[in-house]
């Protein structure tokens, strides 16, 4: 089976690459080497490869920043979907797009189900729910969105590495405490992903991350220890609880976008583990770095 990964250089694409399962032939490009806003080089790339599965695992992610520049939010997170919708329409491939909990607007008190109706509250989600109707519109019936929610890995950017930075580097951090969600381990998602890639049939909008509910300062907390237990630090820093009000961004945040899993998990035959499980997975593979 051919696969064209799309964002190989990113936490998840990463990942994807290196859970590849045997029978897979994979093709992976990133931004640089395929500009998803360029409809051109994405109808010849993908026709020239001929994959039967197309995997997005490019985005642009920079929450706040999005606010000031959504035109580039929207090229990528929206007009670039379409551009990948269309170019798999044309070979009859099926594709397989990452969206986010933040096409939600954390009105709930119960985890969103993928069929709560969205309501983005800032850029980024807006972006990524345009390019979840371009997908549906484009290529109905071949494709899979798997929305998901505060990724991180051993690489790149993400809130695990910013925190055992800072805690590093100072003696008291304010963490917000009144946001809460799951994380989300990009190893976990991307075996997830290959699992669903082998289930052909499968279509419609899907949810998957860690088990379990956290806010922002609880996942902190939990950094702490347990980089403390594996010799990630050595001295602890004092962790202090602030509400989002004290700590303001450009883009709003929903207050809660726990993601129901049962769908997924039913179609995949298991469940995730929990969210500190896998923290503690990937806190053991920077170690061994």
């Amino acid at each position: 089976m051919r696969v064209l990964i799309t964002g190989r250089t990113g936490q998840l694409g990463r990942e994807l690459l290196q859970a590849t399962p045997p029978r897979w032939e994979v093709t992976a490009f990133s931004s640089t080497e395929l500009d998803i806003r360029d409809a051109g080089a994405v109808q010849a790339t993908v026709a020239e490869i001929g994959p039967q599965v197309i995997v997005n695992a490019a985005a642009y992610t920079a929450v706040d920043k999005a606010e000031k520049e959504p035109g580039v939010a929207y090229a990528t997170n929206s007009q670039g979907v379409a551009n990948l919708a269309g170019a798999a329409g044309n070979a009859g491939a099926r594709l397989i797009h990452i969206s986010t909990d933040f096409v939600f607007d954390g009105g709930k008190s119960s985890p969103y189900l993928s069929t709560d109706t969205p309501n983005p509250t800032c850029v980024y989600g807006a972006s990524k729910l345009a390019g979840e109707e371009q997908l549906q519109s484009i290529l109905p019936g071949n494709y899979l969105i798997l929305r998901t929610a505060w990724v991180y890995s051993s690489h790149g950017y993400n809130f695990v590495r910013t925190m055992l930075r800072l805690m590093r580097e100072r003696d008291q951090l304010q963490v917000v405490a009144d946001q809460v969600g799951t994380p989300t381990w990009a190893g976990g998602l991307a075996q997830a992903i290959w699992l669903l890639a082998e289930q052909a049939a499968l279509s419609g909008i899907f949810h998957w991350t860690d088990a379990g509910v956290a806010s922002w300062y609880d996942f902190a907390v939990a950094i702490q220890e347990e980089a403390l237990e594996l010799g990630l630090l050595d001295r602890k820093t004092i962790i202090l609880p602030i509400r989002t009000q004290d700590y303001p961004t450009p883009a709003r945040r929903p207050s809660y976008s726990v993601l129901d899993k049962t769908a997924t998990w039913q179609a995949l035959g298991h469940s995730a583990p929990h969210w500190r499980v896998n923290l503690r997975k990937m806190l053991r593979e920077l170690r061994e770095d």
